[in-house]
């Protein structure tokens, strides 16, 4: 730690100066609202001490930037950084002005103040009118916070501000955030807490408990009414919930953080292991191992859709629990409409598709034709996207580059056909259904798809018979 003292400073513009005597052991400095620990000690400029809590023997406490001290304690102490000691000189205007403090400090006294920052409390006003005032006790580790549908395990004790104990949770408990919980404080405060961390909330009546109606729910029948509540909060832990398809009917909890920040993308060839069950916890599906993983090219239909697309959100070495609701996606023929069905998957390991299989002039024939039916798969993957997207012309154009390499590939030319016909190319859809067919006479959607082309024909022949007759009745 560095503790030669270094020349003096400007702080603001009305005279207040700083000159370190010991460096601070961070960069943060506090905030307004924060409770801060100092010692200290004070003179006139050019006379003894008349104050020091050295001599008390214990720090002084207060609240930075609540007119607890005079303007140029406001104004330094804000400036320093935890275990820093500087020397401040500050102007009258800054200290006690014209009056002074008699009979310790005279009218018009410039002061000169040793202080040494040794701690303080964060506080953080939540709600934004003091309805939940958040004080960390205890720092929290890393950067990341829960947000909401996460599963976060907490300790907790509720007291009333008198000291009478409300409601206490040494074990832990675990509850999703959003959830309608009691206690709305709890929820909020969870939200900008990091793992670890313990903080102290100051909480008004109304947040401390769920309005509804007219009604009150309270944890206790005995609480007087309009009571404000003290909680001393602790994030033990959380698991994150992500939802994969935006409409909560694919839900991934992570149970094992993954390593890195690459994930799998379409075409991507994944090693897996998973296990599907049904909400009573019976096995219906059951797929790989650590050893001998299910390898799976992603989003290439080889697997449940919302399963596929929750795979390609993992990292390397994660595990997670995936809850796939029913209605929203093919299942197992187990699994009955509007219910739940969970898996847990590891992702082993994976490996990108990436576009360096275009330039395979130094592949042997062997590593070709894989490289060929990687870039089938990828092709045929972006076709299947721009479809959904509405891009028809480019879904047309990643399908032609599939059948220049295949042929006879169904799926090209199913895709293709359902492009043709959204920018109604009737008679390239047709083609390219009637070639579909000839391949595999009983494809049922091929067979789809030509039924929609039938109609669409239909419809353009009445289109046309009715332009016509226009055409005819006016040259008539």
């Amino acid at each position: 730690m560095e503790s030669e003292a270094r020349p003096d400073t400007d702080i603001g513009s009305q005279g207040l100066r700083k000159r370190i005597l010991q460096m601070g052991h961070s960069w943060l400095t506090p905030f307004p609202g924060d409770e801060v620990q100092v010692h200290y000690s004070g003179r006139v400029e050019g006379g003894a001490y008349f104050d020091s809590s050295r001599d008390r023997g214990a720090p002084f406490w207060f609240k930075l930037g609540q007119c607890e001290v005079i303007k140029g304690w406001e104004e330094g102490v804000a400036t320093m950084k935890k275990g820093e000691r500087a020397i401040f000189t500050i102007p009258p205007d800054l200290a006690y002005g014209e009056t002074g403090l008699p009979p310790l400090i005279p009218p018009n006294s410039t002061l000169i103040y040793d202080i040494e920052m040794l701690s303080w409390n964060t506080i953080r006003d939540l709600t934004g009118d003091g309805g939940i005032l958040k004080k960390i006790m205890t720092e929290g580790e890393g950067w990341a916070t829960p947000k909401d549908g996460d599963e976060v395990l907490v300790k907790y004790e509720v007291r009333l501000e008198n000291g009478t104990e409300v409601s206490k949770c040494d074990e832990g408990s675990e509850f999703h955030l959003g959830d309608d919980l009691p206690c709305p404080a709890i929820s909020k405060a969870v939200k900008t807490m990091r793992r670890g961390e313990k903080a102290e909330l100051s909480v008004r009546f109304s947040y401390g408990f769920k309005q509804i109606g007219n009604e009150v729910t309270r944890t206790d029948g005995a609480i007087p009414p309009n009571s404000n509540l003290i909680i001393c909060l602790e994030l033990i832990s959380w698991k994150s919930v992500i939802d994969i398809m935006g409409d909560k009917k694919v839900l991934k909890k992570i149970m094992k953080v993954g390593e890195g920040f690459d994930r799998p993308s379409e075409g991507s060839l994944a090693k897996v292991a998973y296990i599907g069950k049904l909400e009573n916890g019976t096995v219906f599906e059951r797929k790989g191992s650590r050893e001998e993983p299910l390898e799976l090219l992603c989003f290439e239909e080889q697997i449940n859709e919302g399963l596929d697309r929750a795979i390609m959100t993992m990292r390397k070495g994660e595990q997670a629990l995936v809850t796939i609701q029913a209605d929203g996606h093919e299942v197992s023929g187990m699994v009955s409409a509007n219910s739940l069905h969970h898996y847990e998957v590891e992702l082993i390991d994976f490996t990108k598709a990436e576009k360096y299989i275009e330039f395979d002039h130094s592949f042997t024939d062997e590593e070709k034709v894989q490289a060929n039916a990687l870039r089938i798969s990828c092709n045929l993957n972006n076709a299947a996207c721009k479809l959904k997207l509405g891009e028809y012309l480019e879904a047309s154009k990643q399908c032609t580059k599939v059948l220049e390499l295949d042929p006879s590939n169904i799926k090209a030319l199913y895709r293709r056909s359902q492009s043709y016909l959204r920018i109604s190319e009737l008679e390239k859809a047709e083609a390219d259904i009637r070639r579909a067919l000839t391949i595999d006479p009983s494809n049922r959607d091929v067979k789809l798809v030509y039924k929609e082309l039938q109609v669409k024909q239909k419809e353009y022949i009445r289109h046309q018979t009715q332009i016509f007759s226009t055409m005819l009745s006016r040259m008539g």
